[in-house]
């Protein structure tokens, strides 16, 4: 029975070492917040949503939106798409899920960021590289999205204001961006009070969107 247990008791230690000795599968840690890439987002639901952006895993999609941002093409734009639990899908000029940028859609960036609450990832279409100017911010983890679209960001501050767009597909009355900029660029935050006039209905329908997220 002694050596017996010796002997498992050998074993046990070895396959722990092993174990140990295998490289965990983690995400790359965020780099310190950087004013050039962090996005400010001004909602009409009341304040500035803080989102540290992250070159060093993405750095195509990362371009692409401080490109957009710096020429006002999310200024006054809806969240389109916004599903209790899961996410709030925007980004979109036709307001109706169908639309996107005049630039060349990109090319997939898959990365090791998971989909917590908070992040920020590009919709698309089912095919891997259409991602243009759409994206979305979760509300919950979802992590079986992981690998599957680009996470590009992650909100840092302000996510009470995320969590404040009106939901719907389409909302009845959408939230929309206010502003859009980057923290480098010290744009002051608009009038908020001013902006919480009621916006004008959303389409009665929606078409099959192009960059839809499947729950």
């Amino acid at each position: 029975m002694r050596i017996k247990a010796l002997v498992a008791l050998l074993m046990g230690l070895f396959f722990a070492g092993a174990l140990a000795a295998q490289p965990l599968t983690t995400p790359p840690a965020p780099p310190p917040l950087d004013p050039e890439n962090t996005l400010l987002l001004d909602l009409s639901t009341g304040g500035r949503v803080t989102i540290q952006l992250r070159p060093d895993v993405a750095p195509g999609h990362v371009e692409r939106m401080k490109t957009l941002v710096r020429k006002g093409f999310y200024n006054g734009l809806a969240f389109h798409r916004v599903i209790e639990g899961f996410m709030a899908q925007g980004g979109d000029p036709k307001g109706d899920g169908t639309g996107g940028s005049d630039l060349p859609d990109l090319k997939a960036e898959f990365n090791g960021l998971p989909h917590l609450r908070g992040t920020l990832a590009a919709a698309r279409t089912d095919a891997p590289d259409t991602a243009n100017s759409q994206f979305f911010i979760m509300f919950a983890p979802r992590l079986s999205m992981d690998g599957k679209y680009t996470v590009f960001g992650r909100v840092v501050s302000g996510m009470n204001f995320v969590d404040a767009i009106e939901r719907g597909e389409p909302p009845a009355s959408p939230s929309r961006i206010l502003q859009a900029s980057i923290a480098a660029d010290n744009v002051a935050p608009p009038n908020f009070a001013a902006a919480a006039a009621p916006a004008a209905p959303a389409p009665a329908a929606v078409p099959v969107p192009a960059g839809t997220i499947a729950q």
